[in-house]
């Protein structure tokens, strides 16, 4: 088991990150630039130190500043997949396997043996005697998993392993890693930006901004509670906070949403962009959340167009293109949001 509570700091940054993993677990860190996810995987890694806290992996120390305790990089029961897989590009596939094994002590026969066996369970006995040039972006990514896999990590480390890959790579890639990270029997870390890599492959997330934790859970709880507007962006929900009186939110100054269940105190709402209906005019009928707001921007999105609104509220909705031509969408149109309230997901501000 991972037990670390991650201090670190970098001029002006401090990362302040407790991080718990347990055998055969993996946990998603997500985050945007600048949030600490590379800070938190170098120190784990043993290639920065920790300004105070500790890392315990299986019992054992292997960073305590109050105790002068550093086990350096080499020493580390950990397995390491890079972003750009840093293959060796002189050795062949199965010597960049073997690499690990022989810097533990395991003879040059032995650690091609396993080197060979890891290939094979990879799919690529047949690419053994293949350069890193020779070899496909997700045949690379499949080497560098085996080669950080063939010390038998306690902890494997994973920086944004699918990055490198072109769309449909990564698809195949994906299904590839999850297989693997469901055999591996030791702790692993992902550091990610994508959510799908991470609602795909890791049983838990971890959500840092500004090098501390602001949410965690499995992805059913962070979907469906988001905390913080980067989280909401990352599911793909418009989120507000406000005060509640019942059935109606206040947010902002002076813009109320009126929701479908009844709070008291400090909340969030979250609708999906798909609940935003827009309008040339006032609508009339059964929405009781109507707007008018001014179009900031349009892209595509999926098969839809997401269109960015500004008005008493920030808001993203989602037209299909007939829609939008109907309605004649462009930058700086006004026009009518509306929501309705049964559409409207509210939820207490405080952390559970």
């Amino acid at each position: 088991m991972l037990d670390a509570h991650l201090v670190v700091d970098r001029g002006t940054f401090r990362l302040d990150l407790r991080l718990r993993v347990e055998p055969g677990e993996v946990v998603a860190l997500l985050g945007p630039n600048g949030a600490g996810k590379t800070t938190a995987l170098r120190t784990l890694a043993g290639l920065a130190p920790l300004t105070a806290g500790h890392i315990t992996l299986g019992g054992v120390d292997l960073d305590r500043p109050d105790h002068r305790t550093w086990l350096p990089t080499e020493r580390r029961p950990i397995g390491v997949v890079f972003q750009d897989y840093l293959l060796f590009p002189h050795l062949s596939a199965l010597d960049n396997v073997a690499f690990g094994p022989r810097r533990h002590g395991v003879d040059r026969r032995t650690a091609r043996e396993q080197a060979a066996g890891w290939l094979d369970r990879m799919g690529l006995g047949a690419y053994a005697r293949r350069k890193p040039r020779q070899l496909s972006g997700g045949q690379s990514q499949r080497v560098a998993l085996a080669r950080a896999l063939a010390v038998g990590p306690a902890l494997l480390l994973l920086d944004e392993p699918l990055a490198a890959l072109d769309a449909r790579t990564r698809l195949d890639t994906r299904a590839e890693l999850q297989r693997h990270l469901g055999e591996h029997s030791g702790a692993a870390l992902l550091v990610t930006h994508d959510p799908l890599d991470a609602l795909v492959l890791a049983d838990r997330l971890v959500i840092v901004e500004e090098g501390r934790v602001v949410q965690e859970g499995d992805a059913a709880t962070i979907t469906a509670r988001p905390r913080t507007d980067y989280v909401a962006r990352l599911v793909g929900l418009n989120l507000y906070r406000g005060h509640a009186d019942g059935a109606n939110v206040r947010v902002g100054d002076d813009f109320t949403i009126a929701t479908a269940d009844r709070h008291d105190g400090d909340v969030f709402v979250a609708f999906p962009p798909s609940a935003v209906a827009l309008h040339p005019g006032r609508p009339e009928g059964s929405p009781r959340n109507t707007w008018s707001a001014t179009i900031t921007g349009i892209q595509r999105h999926g098969d839809n167009l997401r269109i960015q609104l500004d008005g008493p509220i920030g808001v993203a909705a989602d037209v299909t293109p007939i829609s939008a031509a109907q309605l004649q969408l462009a930058p700086g149109q006004p026009v009518w949001a509306a929501v309705k309230a049964t559409e409207t997901r509210v939820y207490p501000a405080s952390a559970p």
